[in-house]
């Protein structure tokens, strides 16, 4: 079979091959299910540019102070339309989701205030922003205080322990959407609508942040249309379609932003200025992508947790769960295991693919980290990559390919590497 005879040359054996090819016969109804998730953001997109009177001026690059770019400053208005927000902040000058977080978070808290976590710890990086490990400019040196909440053990709200936690001094709620390295369940947009409903129930007038990243697109709602103030997120993730080279975005009230633009730049100038650089093409037609590169990449999730679970490895979400962001953790229970899956999906890449991929010392990281990414944009976790801390339980964090073709290549072939060093102790030939 030709299409066998390519997978063979791509590295993927016979036997591999037959085994994924079996595993996605079961999956035809969910991938039609996502299509049709995929239209409709769709045209929610294509609605906000339309709406917004997209046109070719709004591709013209700004340089200096940026006053008075209409490109920049359309995009902006299109993102609070798909999230359906008073005002957006995006800009190529935010670098990273975390640095989006931080300026959403110090632009929204003062000195005195506290800052209350129902979900449990944050994601690693987030650590040093808050100060929960000591760092140089964090909320903690300017005099915010920190509280959490933990999850109950299956992964559901503590709501006892949100209400005790609640109070005077709350001023900002931030709710994770994604698992980031951990292993409890991600939070679909209907949960955290009853999420943020509890918290105002107990103080009307707190702020609620979400991050958002990983999640955008993956359902037809956003957290925006269940009651954040704020939602952020990374370009270089699910928003920015495989196309944009680096940025941020945060959605959410007028007031709220306004405070994020004046962190973002300076107080007075706020979003007068940043030039745009160059780079409207690729954040517009990148976001128009987005929808459908999305929804290529959470096929890939479904298909990983179908083609591992079954083998022995305990897989989050579940094999047959409904997804609510595009990252799959597979929990393989070693370094070893660990290391050879992430070889697969480094002979994947279309960039760097002859690298063998190493655990370290990641900044940002309480433990080594070991990275598959050959990716267009460095960094960029909508492209084929696969990541995780070297600490038990030894989970391996899968996530995006800008085709579902490529990430099922991906995953293949992260299985192909286990199988040939002896790690996949089951049977699944028959």
């Amino acid at each position: 079979m030709e299409l066998e005879a390519m997978y063979q040359k791509l590295g993927v054996s016979p036997r591999v091959y037959a085994y994924g090819q079996r595993v996605l016969e079961r999956l035809r109804g969910r991938f039609e299910e996502i299509d049709q998730t995929a239209e409709y953001n769709q045209g929610k997109v294509l609605a906000a540019m339309q709406e917004n009177r997209l046109a070719a001026n709004h591709f013209a690059a700004t340089t200096g102070y940026g006053y008075d770019d209409e490109g920049r400053d359309n995009l902006e208005r299109i993102y609070a339309g798909v999230f359906h927000t008073e005002a957006a902040l995006v800009r190529p000058q935010i670098t990273c989701g975390t640095h989006a977080l931080a300026v959403a978070l110090s632009a929204n808290l003062l000195p005195g205030d506290e800052l209350l976590s129902p979900v449990g710890a944050p994601y690693d990086t987030l650590e040093e922003v808050i100060g929960i490990r000591e760092s140089t400019c964090s909320l903690k040196e300017y005099g915010v205080t920190y509280a959490q909440a933990d999850l109950l053990p299956g992964g559901g709200f503590n709501f006892d322990a949100i209400r005790a936690a609640i109070n005077g001094r709350t001023k900002l709620i931030t709710i994770q959407r994604s698992k980031g390295y951990a292993t409890r369940p991600t939070f679909s947009v209907a949960q955290i609508g009853e999420l943020i409903a509890f918290c105002r129930s107990v103080k009307p007038d707190v702020k609620i942040m979400v991050d958002n990243c990983y999640g955008e697109f993956v359902e037809t709602a956003e957290p925006s249309d269940v009651g954040a103030d704020l939602v952020v997120g990374s370009l270089i993730k699910n928003p920015g379609g495989g196309l944009a080279p680096i940025g941020g975005y945060i959605c959410g009230t007028k007031a709220c932003v306004d405070r994020c633009a004046y962190r973002l730049s300076a107080p007075g100038l706020g979003q007068e200025v940043g030039a745009n650089l160059g780079l409207m093409p690729a954040l517009y037609q990148g976001f128009f992508l987005a929808p459908t590169v999305t929804a290529g990449a959470l096929k890939g999730a479904i298909f990983a947790a179908n083609l591992y679970e079954p083998l022995g490895f305990p897989c989050v979400p579940g094999a047959a769960e409904d997804r609510h962001d595009i990252i799959q953790a597979v929990t393989l229970g070693s370094r070893e295991a660990m290391v050879a899956f992430c070889k697969g999906i480094q002979a994947a890449a279309p960039v760097d693919s002859y690298v063998t991929p190493e655990p370290w010392a990641m900044p940002g990281y309480d433990s080594e980290v070991i990275m598959a990414a050959g990716a267009f944009v460095q960094g960029s976790s909508i492209e084929l990559s696969a990541d995780g801390p070297i600490r038990p339980p030894y989970a391996v964090y899968f996530q995006g390919g800008l085709t579902w073709q490529h990430a099922k290549l991906g995953i293949l072939l992260s299985l192909q590497k286990l199988t040939d060093a002896g790690l996949v102790s089951a049977d699944y030939d028959s």
